[in-house]
């Protein structure tokens, strides 16, 4: 007797958990698509790669500028005294760091102006997708790059897209 209660309740568990489990429903989004292919994603990246293209194209003539001067330098090491060439490569050295310190300081820039592009539009895409979730009785959101297969149509991705172009056009980065 003792064993047919047991065996009872857990059936009842099982079936019970087995149809909570079935009315649950789960959807696919590419996170990464969605940050890049919307118009505010694509339009934080084309301002990025610009302001990356304009600080590699300065600072490699400004590289070009110190090798040069470096060339002569060495070139007229021969006829310059031992404290003239001494003071002139410090010079070149000081000149060189700046380089340096100007190109590290444009680097850092350029990743946090990225972080901040990112947060931003991941603070916006947060109520879309909530309002998403709840408008369609949503049990859970999967990033696409921890899935390993699925049904195209759990895919949400082009939605999300949608909604976040028409709630963020630009995010307007300077």
């Amino acid at each position: 007797m003792k064993y047919l209660v047991k065996f009872f309740v857990v059936t009842f568990l099982l079936a019970f958990s087995t149809h909570a489990f079935a009315e649950q429903k789960i959807v696919v989004l590419d996170l990464k698509y969605v940050l890049n292919s919307s118009k505010a994603g694509k339009e934080a990246q084309d301002f990025l790669k610009k302001k990356f293209n304009d600080n590699a194209k300065k600072f490699s003539e400004i590289e070009k500028s110190l090798q040069k001067e470096e060339n002569d330098l060495l070139s007229k090491r021969s006829e310059l005294t031992k404290e003239q060439y001494q003071k002139e490569s410090n010079t070149l050295r000081k000149k060189v760091n700046e380089y340096q310190t100007n190109r590290r300081a444009s680097l850092d820039k350029l990743a946090t102006l990225r972080s901040e592009a990112r947060e931003k539009l991941l603070e916006k895409l947060k109520p879309i997708v909530n309002t998403y979730i709840n408008e369609n009785e949503i049990s859970l959101v999967i990033d696409k790059k921890n899935m390993l297969g699925g049904q195209p149509e759990y895919d949400i991705t082009n939605l999300i897209v949608d909604k976040l172009d028409k709630e963020l056009p630009s995010l307007k980065l300077k």
